[in-house]
């Protein structure tokens, strides 16, 4: 075949393509963008807003750069100083039998510890962990501006593992509040701190789980709502925030899963809920401590074996074991073997989400709860009490 026959076998329909091609192009502009580059490769849809284009290059999907601008101005680092005995021969119970060095003076040095917390106020008042300032002698705080203050102790909780500071600085900027109840496994989440004392430091992952129980994680002897996250927590991260993806506060991040003494991060931490925190803050400042709500009861969670043989068909309960003379449960008329199953119409479940809804109620509020007396079920109202001093049972 000739080359002239050859072009004009073939130039037809490469016209005829051409012309389609350009014919879709003023119909429809939009698909412009879709059109492979010089390199033949993908452009991205570069025209359209919200894409992450800034400064006409392509940054990607997504950035937190936005949430953290808002919420580590808010996140400071807590240097803290204890004295520390420092042993000595002197001490030994032989070498004093020897020589007389009752008059040498006992050495001490001071030991440094770093952490994290969050600013809760304008008016000063930070979160942090108790561990983070337990035995402090002096307690420093740096804010992200680089200014540094001397924090003072207000208060702590120990069951939360919460304390409370206050600093006194001007134009202090307070972390913005998210909605821990609200929080979804999934949801994306950052972690904020000094860990390991390298400077303001920003971690991303997302909820794990929500609702986990501090007994069971040998955390908290009374808390059980913790946020687990697998945002990274390493130590100096205690007492920091974890946010929600806007840089809202969700949570205090308080300790990291390790059974190996190392203490590095594997993807496992947990944060107590800002609303609980909050909480804890608001009674430290007004009472000096934390007032929980008290019903005056000793229960256990129902066995397949209780349950059955109370012909039940769940071990959804508790039941009471004993109950304290004069108590809000005594006073109530709630008995010994009464099956607790709802509190203010939620179902207990194994008890440790209807006790720690009656912790966190204010004492004086009244609670329905329900029970089953006998193969009965019926509902009693009682009145939440303050805990006392250890008190003397009923028998039971």
């Amino acid at each position: 075949m000739s080359l002239t026959r050859l072009l004009s076998y073939v130039g037809w329909p490469a016209a005829t393509g051409l012309l389609l091609a350009l014919l879709v192009l003023v119909l429809f502009p939009q698909l412009r963008g879709q059109l492979p580059g010089a390199n033949g490769e993908q452009q991205p849809f570069a025209l359209k807003a919200g894409n992450g284009l800034r400064n006409g290059q392509w940054s990607g999907p997504v950035s937190y750069a936005d949430a953290v601008k808002r919420a580590t101005p808010a996140v400071v680092s807590i240097l803290t100083y204890k004295k520390l005995k420092r042993s000595r021969l002197a001490d030994d119970p032989l070498f004093r039998h020897f020589f007389n060095q009752s008059d040498i003076p006992q050495q001490t040095r001071m030991q440094a510890a770093l952490g994290s917390g969050v600013i809760v106020s304008t008016s000063g008042y930070l979160l942090t962990n108790n561990h983070v300032i337990s035995g402090a002698e002096d307690i420093n705080v740096l804010l992200r501006d680089g200014r540094e203050a001397q924090a003072r102790l207000v208060g702590t909780d120990t069951e939360s593992d919460l304390a409370v500071l206050k600093i006194e600085l001007d134009d202090l900027t307070a972390i913005n509040f998210g909605d821990p109840g609200s929080a979804q496994v999934g949801d994306v989440v950052l972690a904020i701190g000094n860990p390991f004392g390298v400077g303001q430091t920003v971690t991303q992952g997302i909820i794990s789980a929500t609702g986990r129980d501090g007994a069971d994680l040998r955390l908290s002897a009374l808390e059980s709502n913790f946020i687990q996250t697998d945002a990274a927590i390493n130590p100096g991260n205690s007492g920091g925030a974890l946010t929600d993806a806007y840089g809202n506060l969700l949570g205090i991040n308080t300790a990291i899963w390790d059974r190996t003494s190392r203490a590095n991060s594997v993807g496992i931490g947990f944060a107590i809920p800002a609303d609980t925190a909050m909480k804890v803050l608001d009674d430290i400042i007004e009472f000096g401590h934390v007032i929980r709500g008290w019903l005056g009861i000793e229960a256990r969670q129902l066995s397949p074996q209780l349950a059955q043989s109370f012909n039940l068909n769940s071990t959804n309960g508790v039941i009471i074991t004993r109950i304290y003379n004069n108590g809000p449960a005594h006073l109530a008329g709630l008995l010994p073997g009464d099956v607790i199953t709802h509190i203010n119409h939620l179902p207990v479940g194994d008890g440790r989400q209807g006790m720690l809804q009656i912790a966190q109620s204010r004492p004086g509020a009244s609670v329905d709860i329900e029970v089953l007396r006998n193969g009965v079920a019926q509902t009693i109202e009682a009145v939440i009490g303050t805990k006392p001093l250890p008190a003397r049972p009923v028998a039971g």
